[in-house]
Order: C-alpha cells, then structure tokens, then sequence
C-alpha cells in the first residue's frame, strides 16, 4: 500500500485541528473527556434509516434496545426485565425494566418500543420476516408489551438483540412517528450518552455528554449486553480523514482512541508504550464486491461468476490487513463460524480472466462505462475498491471509478437509477462477522428484488431458503436449510466475496475496558 503521509509531519498538521478541544479548559476537563476517530465521517444520524457501522456506533450511544448480543451473539435482557413465552409459542411478553426515562426525563413506555420495533421492521430484513409473523402488538400498561403471532418465531429474541447493520433501537413514539424513508431528526433517546446537536459538525465532529439518568445494568458489559457504565462526562468523535495524522494524534495523546488505524502504521504503534493495540472483533470481517442486479452486465448471474471466480483474494486482503489477520473466505457467510460451508475456489490466472473476458462479452457488454463506486476516507474499503478496479481494467472493462467521501459513496449506493444516470454497477464493502452470521441477520444474502440491500438481486430459491431457515422448529431443520441455502446463494451470487480479515483498534494504555465486538462500545472505558 501506498501511504502519503509520515508521522512527523502528521503531529504538526494536527495540531490546528486540536487547537480548539485544547481550548476547552484545564488538564481535568481533558482527562473526563474521551476523544474517539471513528472509521468512517459521521453525516447521517438515523441508525434505522441509515445502517452504516458509523452511523450504529452512534445509535448505541443514544439509543438503547431491548435485548443486547453479548461476544457469542446470546441474546441477553437489555431494557427488558424479561419476557414469557405461552406454551403453543405464539404470545410473547415483555416486561420493561423499571426506571428506564428518556434524555428529555420521559419515561420509556412499552408504546414507544412497539412504535420503534413497528418502524424498524419495516427497514431491517430481519425485521420484515418477524413482521410477517406479527398478528398483534399489545401494551397492556406501560412497562408491559405483548407480540402475538401468527406462527411460532423461534428467532424472535435474536431480530431484538440484532447487534450491527441496524439494530432495533428504541426511540419516544413521537421519533418512531417518522415515516420509515425519512431520518429522524430528534436524537432523544434512553441510551448511556446524550447527543448535543449545537456542537454537531456533519462529517466532522460529533459530542456526546454522559446522560446522568441511564440506569446500567448489573451484569458485566459484554459487546451490546450487560452494564453500561460510563466513566467519562464527554465523549467526542473526531474525524481525522489521514490515518497518518491520526495516528500521530494517539501518539502524542490529542486523542484516546483510533476505531481502525491503517495496518501499515499498527507496527509502529505497536512499539510505542503509550499505546495499546488489540483486535477490534475476533470474529473478523467478510469483505465482498457487491454487484448491482438491475442493469448490464451484472444482471447476468454468468458475468457474477465469472467476475467472482477471477477474483485473487490474496490481493484485497493484502491490501486491507497485516498478513496474520487475513485467510481468504470463498463462502456466503464469515469463515469459522457454526454451519458455514467453504466452496473450493476456481483455478486462478489466466484462463479465469479468459473466462470472465468471455462471460463479458456473451452477455453484450460492448465497452460501456462500469460505475464502481468507492469511497476515499474508508481504508478498509477504498483499497479493496482500487483492486476491483485494476482487475476490471485487466479484464477490458471500461471502469468509472467514481470515488468521493464515504457520505456520498452511501448515497449514491441507495440509487437504482442507471448507472450513466447517476447510479452505480460494482461497489466493494465489508461486514462484521456479527451483522452477516445467519441468514436472518444478513441483508447482503437476501434477495427479494427491489426490497432487498443494495444491489437488489432477485432469486425466489435464495428467499425460500432463508425463510426457510428462520422458521426451522429446530437445530437441525437450520442446518439443512444453511447448507441448502449456501449452495443455491453461491450459484446465484449476489456478491462476490474478497476474504475474511481482522483489523486492529489502538488506544491510548491509559484507557482501560476496551470491549471487543462489531461495533466499537464507548461505555466501560476508564482512564487510568
């Protein structure tokens, strides 16, 4: 990788930047105040509306949910006191843990979490499969909801506890009132910190205060489960768009917590004792290359496999990740975890990109602009993005690579206009192991046409494998609809995998209680 920045030239740059968090006040403030790079520029604030890691690290911050996933994705009572299930599986109810209030002083009621579940259902693949199997909401009082079914939901406490890729956050009702296709505005929320919107930068900074109303609770903290105990009065997200001056700023102690340093710099962070580094999530992350289904040349399901099957992994992983932290993945689900089935590669070289030039070309691709979109402040994205489009060139494919910050690139991502029109045909992304482990939980699996996530593929056998996976009465039903899923997906491809890899987040070792999970969780951090 090629990197334009050296550090000693970073620490000066910097430090027009921290000029005014310096200015707040006396070392105290300082030391109550966690300074965070995340991975990617906050500019939406929606979790439900806009599922991005960035924008569910925010969500956390804010919201709350009923259920949380602890490390093994168990899901575990959040806000929830607990919750009855009726002999036949049909009514389930959940009691509400006492004292939960709102930012604004409002209690939560069970009708706020019946309009956020209603809202999020309708955005979220999980959710619409639980939908379906709603026939009734109910909030007898206010600590109590009741969900009845039409047919037993075994999974119903995992689409609650869905940890990334947006997790079912609870807002007032007024909030949840929003029509699914517009963000919320109002960040009032029941979480660990407070949002102040008077000193939100989009795509720049973000604040946070502790919220002195948040009743944690006892249990350790876990990934999205147990007690979330906030130790610092400030939180502020800070984003650095050169990984160079970042790392610089941890080094020197203008800030706490990088979310993802750039590999190449971990070893030099490594040597210093001043700082810590870890891996992020042990479960890793699946990279892949979305293709977009509804325009040429990648309706074609020939064009997908022959495009996936030129793929060298080794290229993109060692592009994203140290050589410890990567294997490569041929597969519709993270490597390593339960159930997953591994496909033996295609041959590699030349005669795959013969065969791809070939699909090309049977499927009338005439030298047409392919947009590939990709964003330039996302190292684990951008430099895989680079990689497709150096293999598309290779392979005589008339490459746009339109390339902007990671706001746009999303935005454009949404669009199913054509491509000369202002949408898109390739774009490379990742997912955490957590947000993509099933088949309930994973939007980039599903393929119900225009409902579907980005790309929009459309295979009536993919979706009745799915279905049929979230409403298997037992383990073993699952595991045959996983492996019958797996091979109908991987024939289908809705997207082309690029390799499973683990990145490293470095703090300053004054902080302690970093937790591991699929999302970076600014609670039970201290400073030493």
């Amino acid at each position: 990788m090629h990197r334009r920045s050296l550090l000693a030239a970073a620490i000066t740059s910097f430090a027009t930047l921290a000029a005014p968090a310096r200015a707040q006040g006396p070392a105290a403030a300082r030391a109550r105040t966690l300074r965070f790079v995340p991975q990617a520029a906050l500019a939406v604030l929606d979790p439900v509306f806009n599922p991005t890691t960035i924008v569910t690290t925010h969500g956390y911050c804010v919201f709350d949910t009923l259920y949380g996933a602890d490390r093994q994705l168990r899901p575990k009572p959040q806000m929830a006191e607990g919750h009855g299930v009726s002999a036949d599986g049909l009514l389930w109810t959940i009691r509400l843990r006492e004292g939960l209030l709102f930012h604004d002083g409002e209690p939560v009621r069970s009708r706020d979490c019946v309009a956020s579940l209603k809202r999020w259902m309708v955005r979220d693949g999980f959710g619409q499969a639980l939908a379906r199997a709603v026939a009734a909401w109910g909030t007898p009082d206010d600590r109590t909801l009741t969900i009845r079914l039409h047919r037993p939901f075994p999974a119903l406490l995992d689409a609650l506890a869905k940890p990334a890729a947006s997790p079912a956050f609870i807002m007032p009702e007024r909030s949840a009132a929003t029509p699914p296709d517009r963000p919320v505005a109002d960040m009032t929320g029941s979480g660990p910190w407070r949002f102040v919107a008077g000193e939100f930068v989009q795509g720049s900074r973000a604040v946070y205060l502790r919220n002195d109303r948040y009743r944690p609770r006892e249990e350790p903290a876990d990934a999205a489960a147990g007690g979330k105990h906030v130790h610092f009065d400030r939180l502020e997200l800070v984003w650095i768009p050169d990984g160079g001056t970042a790392a610089a700023a941890l080094r020197t102690g203008e800030i706490d917590w990088i979310e993802y340093p750039l590999p190449d710099l971990v070893p030099l962070l490594q040597r210093d004792r001043n700082v810590i580094t870890q891996v992020y999530d042990p479960n890793g992350f699946l990279g892949f290359l979305r293709f977009n289904h509804l325009h040429p040349p990648f309706n074609s399901v020939e064009v997908r496999r022959a495009i996936r099957d030129a793929i060298v992994q080794p290229d993109f992983m060692q592009a994203v990740a140290l050589p410890e932290d990567w294997r490569e993945c041929h597969a519709m689900f993270p490597c390593g975890l339960p159930g997953v089935t591994e496909f033996p590669p295609a041959p590699s070289g030349n005669a795959a990109m013969e065969r791809a030039r070939a699909a090309l070309r049977e499927a009338g691709y005439g030298g047409e602009p392919v947009v590939h979109v990709n964003p330039t402040d996302f190292p684990a994205v951008t430099q895989q993005g680079r990689v497709t489009a150096d293999l598309m060139r290779r392979l005589g494919v008339n490459i746009d690579l339109v390339e902007s910050d990671w706001a746009t690139t999303v935005a454009r991502r949404a669009k199913k206009d054509p491509p000369a029109q202002g949408g898109w045909n390739l774009h490379n992304t990742n997912f955490p192991a957590a947000g993509i482990a099933n088949p309930a939980v994973s939007p980039i699996i599903r393929a119900h046409g225009e409902a579907a996530w980005f790309g929009w593929p459309s295979d009536a056998g993919v979706e009745e494998m799915v279905q049929g996976w979230i409403n298997a009465p037992d383990a073993a039903g699952q595991a045959t609809a996983m492996a019958e899923l797996q091979r109908r997906a991987w024939d289908a491809v809705p997207f082309a995998p690029t390799g499973l890899f683990r990145l490293r987040t470095a703090f300053r070792a004054d902080i302690t209680g970093v937790l591991q999970g699929p999302n970076p969780f600014v609670w039970n951090l201290r400073r030493a």
